[in-house]
């Protein structure tokens, strides 16, 4: 994977870049950005350039044997660490997986992975043995390349087995580097945190999305633009909404909060038995659709039409609702769907999950704590 294939982050890049050139690469450091943002892909390439046996004045040159086998994930001195599913299990019993995995979507999260692994509802996390394992493996001498190179994906499944690690991040044998690939700074140990340099992500911007999706995906400029503003700046989100039937949410979401309003037990709950026939996905795809358009309306509530990002029949729904929503009811609604969409990847009855958030929305725009 090269520089130009990962989207957007051109700062980013360009720090990186500089490093290697100068000669001025730490030993350890933290991709940190929210998810989709690129940080895997970006390490990767990283790594790439890194060994690359003829780099260019900004990029790996992507032919050289090095290249070759960092793209392919299988040179011996670039080695992966990933949450696995078992108390002890290290990464190298799911390489196969991983590869698989990265080659379809190098924007990959956490939930795909563990699916991948057929987790069902078990929790991911990096085990004690994968910590002595890493140990071992940077011990060894580089085998092909200038460095060895060790990119670990969500070190905050490391929980405090990640105390083992500490020495060798601090003292690492001569051309070993380190690099974490995370989402989320408060679940990383902080003796790892002070020992590694940060670099920070944004999620990427609106018309890099869109010029990934058309350039990439050969998703239509209109529609394009539709997913991107789904997905804010979350690649991977926009890569799920590929394919999916563009359905009337603004219609289903106001008939919805129409329902909810009202707070009548027999309408209630036949929505619910409607809506729970839908399936995970696109219980998740309305949810997403529903944030989405909440953040819009929070936009028309503060400085009016103009600004917001929606389509022509969703900006009238969104009209139709300054009536009945107040901009104080925005953000505990917005509770209550994230929430539904946290317990719908972890398999919650659909038809429980949304008559109890029903209720709660019912409580929130009459006003009742």
């Amino acid at each position: 994977m090269q520089f130009k294939d990962v989207i957007g982050q051109e700062k980013i890049k360009q720090r990186l870049i500089s490093s290697v050139k100068g000669g001025r690469m730490p030993h350890a450091q933290i991709f940190l950005g929210p998810q989709g943002s690129g940080n895997l892909s970006l390490a990767i390439a990283f790594a790439q350039f890194v060994l690359c046996e003829q780099p260019t004045e900004n990029d790996s040159c992507g032919t050289c044997r090095s290249c070759n086998k960092v793209g392919k994930l299988i040179h011996p001195d670039v080695h992966f660490s990933y949450p696995t599913v078992g108390s002890k299990m290290v990464s190298t019993h799911f390489l196969k997986q991983w590869r698989a995995s990265i080659a379809s979507n190098s924007y990959l999260e956490i939930n795909q992975w563990l699916q991948a692994l057929d987790a069902e509802n078990k929790q991911g996390n990096i085990t004690r043995d994968e910590c002595v394992d890493i140990i071992k493996k940077l011990s060894f001498k580089t085998f092909e390349g200038t460095h060895k190179i060790l990119i670990m994906w969500l070190p905050e499944y490391l929980g405090k087995e990640g105390n083992r690690l500490l020495k060798l991040i601090e003292e690492p044998p001569e051309n070993t580097l380190f690099i974490l690939v995370a989402e989320n700074q408060e679940l990383i140990l902080n003796t790892i945190l002070s020992r590694c340099q940060l670099l920070t992500m944004n999620k990427l911007k609106h018309e890099d999305i869109v010029h990934a999706l058309v350039a990439r995906k050969q998703v239509e400029e209109q529609e394009a633009q539709r997913i991107a503003f789904l997905a804010d700046g979350n690649f991977t989100e926009a890569l799920s909404l590929i394919g999916n039937a563009t359905n009337d949410n603004a219609t289903g979401f106001l008939k919805w909060f129409r329902v909810c309003y009202l707070g009548k037990a027999t309408e209630l709950v036949e929505w619910v038995d409607e809506f729970a026939k839908l399936g995970r996905e696109n219980q998740k795809q309305f949810l997403r659709y529903a944030l989405h358009f909440l953040r819009e309306y929070m936009v028309i509530k503060l400085v009016g039409d103009a600004k917001a990002r929606l389509q022509p029949n969703e900006l009238t729904t969104a009209q139709k609702m300054t009536k009945v929503i107040e901009y104080e009811q925005i953000e505990p609604i917005s509770t209550v769907l994230n929430n539904c969409f946290y317990y719908i990847e972890r398999n919650a009855h659909p038809k429980v999950l949304f008559l109890d958030a029903s209720i709660q929305i019912n409580k929130i725009l009459k006003g009742k704590k």
